[in-house]
């Protein structure tokens, strides 16, 4: 069974480009509710530890450095299916193969600034939204 909650971060890119609302608005419009989010700056270490899957991976240190070039808005999101419906609604991680409308299409700057994360399943998202909002109240 689908789970009812996501985890997803506007990324360094897409919050220096004003962003943030132009990208809160359509994750409302689909159905989404937003259940917690902060404003914050990734550590290095934090960066490391949340990305870690990909350590082994040639991009990781640019990855790192990405992600903590500058803040990110981190949101716990609900609605049914969500993992799945938001993967829809944010679309390939290359925005040049992204669908009309989707959020990368629209806000991303190339496949490495892809303007948001979103969880790639319920087991993922609810490790991503305790890594971020361990120990806080959601609502």
């Amino acid at each position: 069974m689908a789970g009812n909650r996501t985890f997803t971060m506007i990324k360094p890119d897409a919050v220096s480009a004003n962003n943030i609302g132009n990208i809160l608005a359509m994750i409302e419009k689909a159905g989404f509710r937003i259940r917690a989010m902060k404003f914050t700056r990734l550590s290095r270490v934090d960066a490391e530890t949340f990305y870690a899957v990909h350590k082994e991976r040639p991009f990781f240190g640019e990855l790192v450095d990405y992600m903590i070039s500058g803040p990110i808005v981190a949101a716990i999101l609900e609605k049914d299916n969500a993992v799945e419906d938001f993967r829809k609604l944010i679309g390939a991680t290359d925005p040049a193969e992204a669908a009309e409308g989707t959020i990368r299409k629209l806000y991303a700057k190339s496949k490495a600034e892809n303007a948001v994360h979103g969880s790639d399943s319920d087991e993922n998202a609810e490790i991503e939204c305790s890594f971020h909002f361990a120990g806080r109240e959601i609502y």
